[in-house]
């Protein structure tokens, strides 16, 4: 019998592909984005909460659900030309709605909410259309496999070397993996670990336009230099550090997604409504994850570098113990001085 969570991984890797899947044998859903079934066309295509928002199509709401996707229906069968000019906002002027569309009940609002996460984590635009022909059965996954996809549990120490870096010379990398899950995280150990000193600990969330490629869109790579000197500073005097560089672009949306979230935002949209308007979340980072790793570290209180109380509170209600929350500001450049005006505002980041 195939386990949930290498049901969780096919249903993954067959939405990359643009293949069907088949939830809770409910649902036959084929990805909008990524579909290529020759002559595919649906009565009806699901779609998240925010995109619908956007759309002006979310009239109608799973009362169980409040944020349930809605289920649309067109005058015409959905093709896939039209199914991606709906859930894409690129092509929002390009391609002006021709409606009327109807919003009909959704019978099954949990599988409804699991294809949108199954679609988050495939990194494609969460919009689907529903009993597609043709496009044949599909790879059968359940609502209820994604707990334990997600379950952190499942994360194990791979491998572990030492790894001078340009902060500190004294440094260790210990990599992290699951066996249905492809992102590996890693965790880099500045100084001696002790068990009578909280280290100095930043969760960082992999960026490759700013960590890589110095983007001054955001502050990301700034951030990353800045925790590992302060930590190299930490081990000199005594202490240590631990740097949790996670596996989770663009806080969780993906890089494609992101990169299309700051097209979105030269458009003038601020972060938080460009992911809305992609149909996605403000944040979508799994916490689990980190608190999985200090685990198997062997690492107990913490003193956080980070400016976001969400982060805080989120870690906290997985069991780590935040011994402190130590700021971690940078000054603005003109580039992201409104991407950080909008984390103080609409994200509650705590920037003076």
């Amino acid at each position: 019998m195939t386990s949930p969570q290498r049901r969780v991984a096919l249903a993954i890797d067959a939405l990359r592909h643009g293949w069907p899947i088949t939830l809770d044998g409910v649902y036959r859903l084929l990805p909008a984005e990524t579909g290529f079934a020759p002559g595919a066309a649906a009565r009806t295509m699901l779609i998240s909460a925010a995109r619908a928002v956007t759309l002006k199509l979310a009239n109608q709401r799973a009362a169980a659900v409040p944020e349930a996707p809605v289920l649309i229906r067109g005058a015409e069968p959905f093709d896939l030309a039209l199914a991606r000019a709906l859930a894409d906002p690129a092509q929002d002027l390009e391609h002006p709605l021709k409606g009327p569309f109807l919003a009909e009940p959704i019978d099954h609002p949990a599988s409804a909410v699991a294809a949108m996460e199954l679609a988050r984590l495939a990194g494609i635009l969460p919009a689907f259309l529903v009993d597609a022909e043709p496009g044949g059965e599909g790879t059968e996954v359940a609502a209820a496999d994604l707990a334990a996809w997600q379950d952190s549990t499942h994360l194990t120490v791979a491998t572990r070397a030492r790894l001078p870096v340009a902060a500190a010379e004294d440094a260790e990398i210990v990599a992290f993996r699951s066996a249905d899950d492809l992102r590996e995280h890693v965790a880099l150990i500045i100084g001696e670990q002790r068990s009578d000193r909280a280290p100095l600990v930043r969760l960082h969330s992999e960026c490759l336009t700013g960590d890589i490629l110095g983007s001054l869109k955001c502050d990301c790579g700034p951030q990353l230099d800045a925790a590992l000197r302060a930590m190299a500073d930490e081990a000199r005097t005594g202490g240590w550090g631990v740097l949790l560089y996670l596996r989770q672009e663009g806080r969780g949306i993906g890089l494609i997604n992101k990169l299309r979230a700051y097209r979105l935002q030269d458009q003038g949209f601020d972060t938080v409504d460009a992911n809305n308007r992609l149909g996605l979340p403000t944040e979508a980072r799994d916490f689990p994850v980190a608190a999985r790793m200090l685990d198997l570290l062997g690492v107990g209180a913490i003193r956080l570098m980070t400016n976001n109380p969400a982060k805080v509170a989120a870690l906290e209600a997985t069991g780590v113990t935040v011994a402190e929350r130590v700021p971690h500001q940078l000054p603005p450049n003109p580039h992201n001085a409104r991407y950080l005006d909008t984390k103080r505002d609409r994200t509650g980041h705590l920037l003076t």
